[in-house]
């Protein structure tokens, strides 16, 4: 449960210089308004018709200010991208460029190389200067013009080089582990007293990112996993007992397999982290498989990684930043379920077809699609607009569809996942139709802690 105080979006002091933008300060005239300060964003939308909404909660919404905190002559701004590869960092390194040096007027951009590493001056990454020539066409390529990192670095090691540099505006683009380290960044500020803002800007395939409805890079990695998975829809529907089995990025949560079984529409098993099931006996994956074989000759099988958590019976490896690694030679969900299956119709001397397909680095590294573009460039010039009018310790999130200021320590403080009992689980179970594969009683199973979501 969220307290309004866990709202509250942090500001490095009073904004006294006026915006360099040319916007009105006037509602609903023929000119793009600015945003006041006090608009806010309904934590609450949806209520039953007797009951009242709480206008207690709410976001602070995200905009250009009439005022801002730095003087755009004497700032200089800094840019991090860090994590795994997704689709759209260019387009988001570009965005902020050009909104700092073209509308803010603000010249003095770097950009710090792969990762936090970049803020450590023990491994020799120098900082790279970042201006309209860099960027012009970073946006065609998929990765980072900037390079990405795992692992986490001294935070006062990172802070000491923030000030060496005077960067007075830190952009850290990346997932819950980027935005925990951006979180870590803006406390060791706030105890130093320097005036130096820290604006996060969402980044994860896995759309897993508490109180924000959608992260960039996700559009982009369920397109790319639908053509996946029509691939091995093709490939089984083509043989007698043709089985096509995929195997989606989503360590904690499944939206991207959820997302692509809803987006191709072929899909007759569904496997997501947040819902159990059972491989073996009467009601598991296994039998069930059979039987649709049985009826239908073909069947498509799509996986999270994260279901391994369900599957592994001993320890699982970390990468550098504490991740469990699914993908890893000690526990692979994809290839475990390849040779569970492959085995289970051997025994029941039933010839199959299987087909596995793992497109993970794929689905990352590509460029961002349309709609991606579209919504790094938005995100981007919001996390601008944040940091010029000071504000600090946030991510730039979306709610209800409207742009919003979130909290770094709200943001982080559990994983987004699917509500298996919300509207988007539904959605899954009456397009496949997926009976349900787990011994266990509904009353039971309960719910992993994370922040749940009906979309």
């Amino acid at each position: 449960m969220i307290l309004r105080n866990m709202l509250q979006v942090d500001t490095l002091g009073p904004c006294l210089i006026r915006s360099p933008l040319n916007l009105s300060a006037v509602p609903n005239d023929e000119i793009a308004d600015f945003v006041p300060d006090k608009a806010r964003v309904l934590f609450q939308v949806e209520h039953l018709a007797d009951e009242p909404i709480d206008t207690s909660l709410d976001f602070e919404k995200a905009g250009p200010r009439e005022s801002i905190f730095f003087d755009p002559k004497d700032t200089k701004a800094a840019i991090v991208t860090c994590g795994g590869l997704c689709p759209g960092l260019n387009h988001v390194i570009r965005s902020i460029v050009l909104q700092l040096h073209h509308h803010y007027h603000v010249k003095n951009i770097i950009g710090y190389q792969f990762g936090y590493q970049g803020l450590n001056p023990s491994h020799g990454k120098n900082p790279i200067p970042l201006g309209p020539e860099q960027v012009r066409n970073i946006h065609n390529y998929g990765g980072s013009l900037l390079g990405v990192s795992r692992g986490s670095q001294d935070i006062k090691t990172m802070v000491d080089t923030l000030q060496r540099d005077n960067i007075q505006i830190l952009f850290t683009v990346g997932g819950d582990g980027t935005l925990r380290g951006a979180s870590a960044i803006y406390e060791e500020i706030k105890r130093r007293g320097i005036k130096t803002a820290v604006v996060g800007v969402p980044k994860t395939i896995d759309n897993d990112i508490s109180y924000v409805d959608k992260t960039f890079g996700f559009d982009t990695a369920v397109g790319v996993a639908r053509q996946a998975l029509n691939g091995a829809h093709t490939e089984a529907a083509s043989a007698h007992n043709g089985i096509g089995l995929v195997k989606l990025m989503g360590r904690d949560s499944g939206f991207i397999t959820a997302a692509a079984t809803l987006a191709s529409l072929e899909v007759n098993y569904c496997l997501v982290p947040e819902v159990h099931f059972d491989l073996e006996g009467p009601h598991g994956l296994l039998e069930q498989l059979k039987n649709r074989l049985q009826n239908r000759s073909h069947a498509l099988i799509v996986v999270a990684e994260g279901c391994a958590q369900n599957m592994a019976t001993g320890p699982l490896a970390h990468d550098a930043s504490g991740n469990i690694q699914y993908g890893s030679a000690d526990f692979d969900i994809g290839l475990y379920l390849k040779d569970a299956i492959t085995h289970f119709f051997k025994s029941q001397q039933i010839p199959v077809t299987l087909k596995y397909i793992d497109p993970s680095y794929m689905i990352r590294s590509v460029p961002a699609n349309a709609n991606d573009s579209v919504f790094c460039d938005i995100l981007a010039r919001q996390a601008v607009h944040a940091a010029m009018a000071g504000k600090t310790g946030l991510v730039i999130g979306r709610w209800h569809n409207i742009v919003t200021h979130v909290p770094l320590t709200l943001a982080t403080s559990e994983k987004k996942r699917i509500d298996p009992d919300g509207a988007l689980w539904l959605a899954v179970t009456e397009t496949t139709g997926q009976p349900d594969m787990s011994s266990i009683p509904l009353s039971k199973r309960g719910f992993a802690s994370g922040n749940k979501t009906n979309q």
